[in-house]
């Protein structure tokens, strides 16, 4: 029997979830395709043999993409959350994002040509806006009010005033 975790984050596609999951394993440390089922028979969005579900793993997250056709799109209001450790690595996540079909968004958040949102967040900005001065942590956010991508020394430089 199939090794099954006991909580899966489902993530609804239009016939594009083993695209969306080989991606995210080639851009994403500990992440996999898993998993790749085809549907015995015919259902609303396909064809028997067609992909129905892919089992795979975003940074050790399992996730199951769902091939449900076009009645259901991602929002904003799921995101995966990417901490950071340096300019480097969110450059690299921010650029494979963007510049494979996705877009900007504002304060460190982009989408993917999938829809589905990606929250890429250097550490030094969770720690700058929860700085103990109230003075720091408000200029810290000041500044990344009005980044797309987020941008670590001049964050840090807001925050020393």
């Amino acid at each position: 029997m199939t090794n099954i975790a006991k909580n899966t984050i489902c993530l609804w596609f239009d016939g594009t979830a083993e695209d969306a999951a080989r991606f995210y394993a080639a851009i994403f440390p500990d992440s996999s395709v898993d998993a790749v089922y085809h549907a015995p028979g015919d259902f609303p969005a396909g064809k028997a043999g067609a992909v129905l579900t892919v089992s795979f793993t975003v940074m050790g997250i399992p996730c199951l993409g769902l091939n449900g056709g076009p009645a259901f799109s991602h929002s904003p209001a799921f995101s995966f959350q990417v901490a950071t450790l340096d300019q480097a690595e969110t450059d690299r996540y921010w650029n494979a994002i963007v510049s494979n079909g996705g877009h900007e968004s504002d304060c460190g958040w982009c989408q993917d040509k999938w829809g589905l949102s990606w929250q890429i967040t250097p550490r030094a900005l969770m720690e700058a806006i929860a700085d103990p001065d109230p003075a720091a942590a408000k200029r810290a956010f000041d500044s990344m009010m009005t980044m797309r991508k987020i941008d670590i020394a001049t964050i840090e430089a807001a925050r020393r005033g």
